[in-house]
């Protein structure tokens, strides 16, 4: 039988142990000892990341993504969009980006080197704050969703101020797209409240599973309608043409 090792561990500021494992070529993160993410169960990431751009097949962009966890959201991002699409990867735990060039690196952290990845050491709370229609996609797979797993601090990022920072900050048109672990009824309220166009998706723990296992809230920004011409005034003492015989 093929060991366990533990790689790397780290003490978030709640004081939990965030650690990252490996066994038989896969690696997962811990916290307290209770798996938080899987590189063997990638699958609704990968999802996220493909229905987070379906607007960027064919046009350049700028994408946020909170969490960079195993990288695999990222690699999707960089998949499905075009290929002038540039993305801001908003971490965190310093650990886990050191991680991803470390121990991760065959696995997505070679993508962080990527010309069109910009890593942001930070709560994705202040790269949002600094943003005002920036983005054309955000994406937020932080801790285990709106019931808070690693960090309690981090539900606040799916309550109404949460929502609000993502909604400045994305440009009219644009996506936000949301992983959570189970469903969530209060926060999808929340974002229609919001005034977004939301829709929940069914996620799979990996690709050949028979059911779902996770969700995916995808929460549309509205366009704003463009006003209505103003009426045409005859100037006063102007002669029409056709009045001219």
């Amino acid at each position: 039988m093929k060991p366990h090792l533990k790689l790397a561990e780290t003490i978030t500021p709640d004081g939990a142990r965030l650690s990252l494992h490996s066994h038989d070529g896969h690696f997962c993160m811990r916290v307290n000892g209770q798996d938080l993410m899987h590189s063997a169960t990638a699958a609704s990431e990968l999802q996220l990341g493909d229905l987070a751009t379906e607007g960027l097949r064919s046009r350049p962009g700028r994408v946020l993504i909170g969490g960079l966890g195993l990288g695999f959201t990222l690699k999707a991002v960089l998949e499905k969009s075009n290929p002038d699409v540039m993305v801001d990867v908003a971490e965190l735990f310093p650990a886990v980006v050191e991680w991803n060039r470390t121990f991760l690196a065959g696995l997505n952290g070679a993508l962080l080197t990527d010309s069109r990845v910009n890593i942001l050491v930070e709560d994705v709370a202040h790269a949002l704050s600094r943003a005002a229609a920036v983005y054309d996609a955000i994406l937020i797979d932080i801790d285990n969703g709106p019931t808070a797993m690693v960090q309690a601090n981090n539900a606040g990022h799916y309550r109404a101020q949460g929502i609000q920072r993502f909604a400045r900050a994305l440009k009219p048109g644009g996506r936000a797209a949301i992983w959570s672990a189970k469903p969530d009824h209060a926060f999808e309220t929340r974002l229609a409240r919001a005034g977004f166009a939301v829709k929940s998706v069914p996620a799979k723990l990996y690709s050949t599973a028979k059911k779902t296992a996770y969700t995916i809230y995808l929460a549309d920004k509205a366009v704003p309608k463009s006003a209505p011409p103003p009426p045409v005034v005859p100037l006063a003492g102007v002669i029409d043409p056709s009045e001219i015989s």
